[in-house]
């Protein structure tokens, strides 16, 4: 998305009768909101856009355009590479740390940030199994696994299903996060709750790496009252390829539609509470859940702002 916006930034041409630090913010409003009708944004991108429209509201109505984009790239580049390049860096270094000779790492579904730390902690040296936890419609644990076993860890994988009967020999668990809210609950894949809460009940530490641009002021309870919808076709879809364009919709519900009283609910995220989560590992330290607001005043960033 930043990539974008620098693009449109070259190209932006001030109106005659105006000034590109009062116009350039309402023209990026267009393509903002062209995303939105595309996909809601997600807590990062609503960060970033905010700590964009502030660096452009305060640029001197006397710099010249060319000087001006010139410098809104620049900057762009800048928060590109320190809010998301170096700060995963910095995650998985710090996480890989909390991996031992022997352990048995459980993930669910696939984080970048979380993929990397096995890489990394695998590459020092270090003797571990990692079982990837998936589930329908997304599937999205079939990718990680493939790469952690084509990086030579041993990996095991398994449908959500199944998460009682490996748990009893997992010693930590590593999620990633869409976002991480002020009263401290994890916003990440439906899935993530369960198997959080289920490492809870037996004293299994839960990590969750999850980068300061994620962190977000706004407070939520549970994952009714605003989440992401995806397609209810994806749902029903029982093709051995889930990523098939010929979808092989449910005989049983294939005419959904034309059922009274019937609907199809196919969340993308859930709520993990906070008690759940041991400490979250981010670019500026290793934080217990009810620290994120404090991060959130005493390290506020310009994207927060």
């Amino acid at each position: 998305m930043l990539l974008v916006f620098k693009s449109v930034i070259r190209d932006y041409d001030t109106p005659s009768g105006t000034t590109l630090s009062r116009n350039l913010t309402a023209y990026l409003s267009h393509q903002i909101d062209y995303l939105v009708t595309a996909r809601p944004l997600s807590v990062s991108m609503g960060n970033a856009i905010r700590w964009l429209k502030r660096e452009i509201s305060i640029i001197n109505i006397d710099t010249s355009d060319t000087v001006a984009k010139r410098e809104l790239q620049s900057l762009i580049d800048t928060f590109i590479k320190e809010k998301i390049e170096a700060s995963g860096q910095v995650i998985v270094q710090s996480a890989a740390q909390n991996i031992n000779d022997g352990d048995v790492l459980l993930t669910f579904a696939r984080s970048e940030v979380v993929k990397q730390t096995f890489v990394e902690a695998h590459s020092q040296g270090k003797q571990f199994r990692v079982i990837v936890v998936d589930s329908r419609p997304l599937h999205e644990g079939k990718k990680l696994v493939s790469e952690l076993a084509s990086e030579g860890i041993k990996c095991t994988y398994i449908l959500i299903n199944a998460l009682s009967y490996v748990m009893s020999d997992v010693t930590t668990v590593f999620l990633g996060a869409h976002a991480m809210f002020a009263n401290g609950l994890l916003y990440s894949r439906v899935g993530s709750a369960l198997v959080a809460t289920s490492a809870k009940s037996r004293n299994i530490p839960v990590l969750v790496l999850c980068e300061s641009i994620k962190f977000s002021d706004r407070v939520q309870f549970d994952a009714v009252t605003l989440n992401e919808l995806s397609s209810p076709d994806a749902l029903l879809n029982i093709s051995i390829n889930s990523n098939s364009r010929n979808d092989t919709l449910s005989p049983a519900l294939r005419d959904w539609r034309d059922v009274a009283n019937l609907n199809i609910l196919n969340v993308l995220y859930d709520l993990t509470p906070a008690e759940a989560i041991k400490k979250i590992v981010s670019e500026v330290g290793n934080l217990p859940p009810s620290s994120v607001p404090v991060i959130l005043r005493e390290y506020k960033s310009d994207y927060n702002a």
